[in-house]
């Protein structure tokens, strides 16, 4: 059995902004490094063991996986397929920019949003494509995985056997945790942001910006 915690990045500067990031190496804002260290904190005092850490090759997933890594005495494993969607000809463009310059983008992806490309681009079906293929190669054990929203969505459709829209209900933040049994296709957590929340106050937010 494979218990995966699934762990969204820190917050970027292009979260804040609400920009396409898809491949565009941005690294963490101040508050997802304060998100990162407390998301560290939380798993170091959880009373779980944990068997690996697999994280995106993105600086963004490379800086919140560091301090976990430091944390639990993990050496993290970075691969490629774990990557956020690539969005291609969106890279860099807010919401409101991309309506205008793609509108026929934007009404197939509403008709079909699991296998409509981004401009240039990858679907959700090409991301899941890799992701079932990470998914299976990984050794049975409790792994962490700091990865991003497109990941994880596509890894709960995959798991969980979600039907084409299904997967987008979901509301995945900034260094969430999801908890998923594969290939017993169960959800223990789904987008678990405790450590954020106001019980969480007297975690660390002294963080080291070097």
């Amino acid at each position: 059995m494979k218990e995966l915690w699934l762990l969204r990045h820190g917050e970027t500067p292009w979260n804040a902004e609400g920009r396409f990031q898809g491949h565009y190496d941005v690294g963490l804002s101040p508050e997802g490094l304060r998100q990162a260290y407390r998301l560290a904190e939380r798993l170091a005092a959880c009373r779980h063991s944990f068997d690996g850490l697999y994280s995106s090759d993105l600086q963004r997933a490379v800086l919140t996986a560091r301090p976990i890594a430091e944390a639990l005495g993990l050496t993290p494993v970075y691969d490629r397929r774990i990557r956020e969607i690539y969005a291609g000809e969106l890279q860099g463009l807010l919401r409101s920019e991309s309506e205008l310059r793609y509108p026929e983008f934007h009404r197939a992806v509403q008709l079909d949003p699991w296998n409509t490309k981004r401009p240039g681009g990858e679907s959700m079906a090409d991301l899941a494509a890799r992701v079932q293929e990470f998914l299976d190669d990984l050794p049975e054990g409790r792994l962490i995985v700091v990865t991003h929203g497109g990941v994880i969505r596509a890894a709960l459709k995959l798991v969980l056997h979600l039907d084409n829209g299904a997967w987008r209900r979901f509301q995945i933040q900034n260094t969430s945790i999801t908890r998923l049994l594969y290939p017993e296709g169960m959800a223990l957590s789904v987008g678990d942001v405790g450590h954020l929340e106001a019980w969480a106050e007297g975690l660390t937010d002294e963080v080291v910006l070097s």
